[in-house]
């Protein structure tokens, strides 16, 4: 007979609950007026940074593989959507072009050739997860093949992610140069600057959170879970007992880059603006930070992790713009040191305080049997 853990039947509501509130309660708020436009972009965004995490989470949490390049997938599918949202601006820009406004500051006359199918919305979606996934297809075979594992795959997966961003800054690749895309007009035929289509931009970037946490629930608790937990622990055992490790990883690496991804697109039109700046290899470590300080290895850690910190980073640039990178070192540290399972981690780890100390408690305990004795006799 199977029994369900306590920390289960507890986190189940919880879970539900949040779901609830982020997908229908905020929505509705913000339509009734009590919450700003303001504010729900804004948590569009944390939200966004909250599935780039999850990804994260499923590599570093659950496989091992800490990987400094999930930025460079994030900024790749918000690429492939801004390019759609600057053929959509059309007259509508400073220099009332069909083409987008940079490429006439910089002399073009015609739309290059691989501009042209992102005119078309269902193509731009495909090349949302196809650009970054065949990235990391080719990057992780070649990556696993050669059993790079450990800290040298993280200098790698930096190592691209810089060299990404190197390339991007350059004008001569036609997608923005150091300036990026910006001034968005329409998705979908719907302006972006009204508030109605920013509340449905939020509402798919939650559903699509929901989505991802649940789907890598499912596959976390799989058997193909448990042999991604075994390749973590030690993944020459698995080696010896027949499993081609490089396939799962290949499989989980890719994955996760197309989560990320997914994330880029749908925060290119809420916040308005991808530059290359968001590739860089900070940014990615940035990202590896929100996952720790949330807790890693249960999905549920990372998101709170991401909207805890960037929080937390809207309300300390404006209220102590120069002390940002100090909070953020010393709450690493503080995690590191005494909070080892991250914020997520906090009930647990207050639990098994209290329990030794009603063990410590007990054991110093005076015995009242010998008093009992003595008063008999």
């Amino acid at each position: 007979m199977t029994t369900t853990p306590v920390s289960s039947r507890v986190h189940g509501p919880i879970l539900f609950l949040a779901a609830v509130f982020l997908v229908v309660v905020m929505p509705a708020l913000n339509c009734y007026g009590l919450i700003a436009d303001f504010t729900l972009n804004l948590w569009g965004k944390y939200l966004c940074y909250g599935i780039m995490a999850v990804a994260i989470d499923l590599l570093w949490g659950y496989t091992g593989l800490l990987c400094l390049g999930q930025a460079l997938f994030f900024s790749l599918g918000g690429y492939m959507m801004g390019m759609h949202l600057m053929l959509m601006i059309g007259k509508l820009g400073q220099y009332k072009s069909d083409l987008p406004d940079f490429m006439v500051f910089l002399g073009h006359s015609q739309l290059p050739g691989f501009w042209q199918p992102f005119y078309s919305f269902p193509f731009t979606l495909a090349m949302v997860f196809l650009v970054p996934g065949l990235l990391a297809l080719v990057f992780g075979f070649l990556a696993f093949r050669s059993r790079i594992k450990g800290v040298y795959f993280s200098i790698l997966t930096q190592a691209l992610t810089y060299g990404a961003a190197l390339l991007f800054f350059r004008n001569d690749l036609l997608v923005g140069g150091n300036n990026g895309f910006t001034d968005f007009r329409t998705l979908l035929g719907s302006d972006l600057r009204i508030a109605t289509t920013q509340r449905w931009l939020y509402i798919a970037t939650a559903l699509l959170l929901v989505a991802v946490v649940a789907g890598c629930k499912w596959l976390t608790k799989s058997r193909f879970g448990l042999i991604q937990r075994a390749i973590r622990d030690s993944e020459n055992r698995v080696l010896f007992s027949g499993y081609a490790t490089a396939n799962f990883k290949l499989f989980i690496f890719v994955a996760s880059a197309m989560i990320a991804a997914a994330a880029g697109a749908l925060y290119v039109p809420q916040v308005g603006i991808i530059n290359p700046s968001e590739m860089t290899p900070e940014k990615s470590l940035e990202a590896v930070v929100w996952v720790a300080l949330g807790g890693r290895g249960s999905l549920y850690g990372p998101v709170l992790g991401a909207v805890s910190v960037n929080a937390l980073k809207s309300w300390a640039s404006r209220a102590y713009p120069d002390m940002w990178l100090l909070i953020l070192g010393g709450s690493f540290v503080l995690v590191v040191m005494f909070m080892p399972k991250g914020i997520i981690g906090i009930p647990a780890q207050i639990a098994g305080l209290a329990a030794r100390l009603r063990r410590r408690r007990a054991e110093v305990a005076p015995d009242p049997a010998p008093a009992t004795q003595m008063t008999d006799s």
